[in-house]
């Protein structure tokens, strides 16, 4: 089974440890070009009017700073990413918190998306950024389509797509579009909540439920090898699920 999760746009900057090494992420070799030039556009941005920057960004006026630390990502210290991002998801899964057999099963069965690295697993070594998918850079014309085809060779390549296959897809809005299998079972995570026979999908809470749906998958001694055993699973803990093709629904009462 692959977890593909999102990145956060909160994360924690690494107070020291040594600068990003790209031969030193997964996916060194298929990736390491689009890593190399995104991170060229990115201190190009830096160093246009920050205005101009902010825009480009898509993010506030008083996070302007990141701007700056973008212009410095190859040269800032870098933490495993499972630290340098927090939120929600990150907080309800607790990367820290999980025991050495199922901190083993993350970093070898977890993916996370980012706009600037591709995928990363939980300990590969990265500085603070700020970019989105959403984001406009110099002569990239989007930042999702971007990354398809050199996305789709690394996993091809790396054994991640294939019949058998399971991907539990935590993902939204256009990172869940930089990559799809083409053979794998793709499973995605929502979350709604139910009050009177009244189903409504939340947000805030889907973050929550997708992190707590992680840990209690990676915590299990043997993995889940298809969609109905994650969802018997989850059943097991507690969870009210519902298994509808290609979506695997966590409903939570009011």
């Amino acid at each position: 089974m692959l977890i593909l999760l999102p990145p956060s746009e909160g994360k924690s900057g690494p107070a020291g440890g040594p600068p990003v090494d790209l031969d030193a992420l997964v996916f060194a070799d298929e990736l390491r070009d689009q890593r190399e030039r995104l991170m060229t556009k990115l201190e190009m941005l830096a160093g246009r009017p920050v205005a101009r920057a902010i825009e480009a960004l898509g993010i506030s006026a008083g996070q302007a700073g990141d701007v700056e630390r973008d212009g410095r990502v190859r040269s800032a210290p870098s933490a495993p990413a499972s630290q340098v991002y927090t939120g929600v998801l990150f907080d309800r899964l607790d990367f820290a918190g999980l025991k050495p057999a199922a901190a083993g099963r993350a970093n070898d069965n977890v993916l996370i998306s980012s706009a600037l690295w591709g995928f990363l697993r939980p300990d590969d070594r990265i500085p603070y950024y700020r970019l989105s998918m959403k984001a406009r850079l110099p002569r990239v014309s989007g930042l999702a389509a971007c990354w398809r085809p050199s996305l789709g060779a690394a996993m091809e390549s790396g054994g991640h797509d294939r019949e058998d296959g399971l991907v539990l897809d935590m993902r939204s809005g256009a990172y869940s579009t930089a990559w799809k299998p083409k053979r794998s079972r793709l499973l995605q995570v929502r979350a709604f909540t139910e009050s009177g026979g009244e189903r409504k999908a939340v947000s805030h809470m889907a973050k929550a439920t997708r992190g707590e749906v992680a840990r209690l998958v990676l915590s299990t001694p043997a993995m889940p090898a298809d969609a109905e055993s994650v969802a018997g699973l989850l059943e097991e803990s507690g969870l009210t699920v519902e298994l509808s093709g290609r979506f695997l629904d966590v409903i939570r009462p009011t």
